[in-house]
């Protein structure tokens, strides 16, 4: 029982040291022993305390060894914290300080990665995978031969993947409205064929084919008699778009169908 009672308070007992240690460091004057301090808290990764006595010293350490060193620390903090937004003030702020400091390739690399962690499933908003996207690929730019490169190539396909996916989405959706506020699908379409520009490699490829051609055969059937003949003849080319494409696709019975649809309201 007093064993039981002991393992308790002990835990309890090294936090209370662990706190009294750190209350303690706040108060020192001495930069340099503080900052001696935040390494330790760092390494030891409790980044909060860290964060908290960095915050302090950059502004005191600017133009002296210990500036570069602080701020990318600092930056370090707020990431093992997971706060990537503030991480990222303080990453841009470290390589446009220092473009060619001692961190300016970590910096920018793990400023576009903390992004990438952010990056919200592909229905929300994609404003932080394109933030991402943006960071990785000047990463890249600034640094071809980084030993990160093929890590920043393999996080940009996967943003682009949810891109991807995310115009998927709201080109399925364009087709479920149909005609309803107005032609959607000609909405799918035009969205459609901008995410195979834009992502021509997207495992989602096949997916886009069978909108456009479904879309295109719903235009021509619910089209005006001055224009269902040409849209018809879309349609055609289309399909054969789409069999180029995937001439054993999962969609192929359709494509067929809907070919053979087509072919029947076409006039010779």
């Amino acid at each position: 029982m007093k064993i039981k009672v002991l393992l308790y308070f002990i835990p309890l007992l090294l936090l209370n040291v662990s706190c009294g240690e750190y209350n303690k460091v706040l108060k020192i004057t001495d930069p340099v022993q503080k900052y001696s301090y935040a390494k330790k808290y760092f390494s030891e990764k409790k980044y909060d305390r860290s964060a908290t006595l960095l915050t302090e010293l950059v502004p005191l350490f600017k133009g002296t060894d210990k500036a570069e060193e602080s701020l990318y620390l600092l930056a370090q903090s707020y990431y093992g914290q997971r706060d990537y937004t503030t991480a990222s003030q303080y990453f841009t702020s470290y390589y446009n300080t220092y473009p060619k400091g001692e961190y300016a390739e970590l910096s920018r690399f793990y400023n576009g990665y903390g992004f990438y962690l952010e990056s919200p499933a592909s229905e929300l908003d994609q404003s932080t995978t394109y933030r991402a996207l943006s960071e990785l690929q000047s990463f890249l730019e600034y640094y071809p031969g980084s030993e990160r490169k093929q890590e920043a190539l393999d996080v940009i396909f996967s943003l682009q993947e949810k891109l991807a996916k995310k115009a998927l989405i709201n080109s399925q959706l364009y087709y479920n409205l149909g005609n309803y506020g107005g032609n959607n699908y000609l909405s799918c379409v035009i969205t459609a064929e901008n995410a195979l520009k834009d992502y021509p490699y997207t495992k989602y490829k096949e997916d886009f084919r069978i909108l456009i051609l479904r879309s295109k055969y719903e235009q021509a059937f619910h089209s005006v008699a001055a224009k269902e003949q040409e849209r018809f003849r879309e349609v055609v080319d289309e399909y054969y778009v789409y069999i180029g494409d995937f001439p054993v696709g999962k969609y192929r019975k359709e494509a067929e169908q809907i070919l053979s649809r087509t072919l029947s309201k076409i006039k010779s």
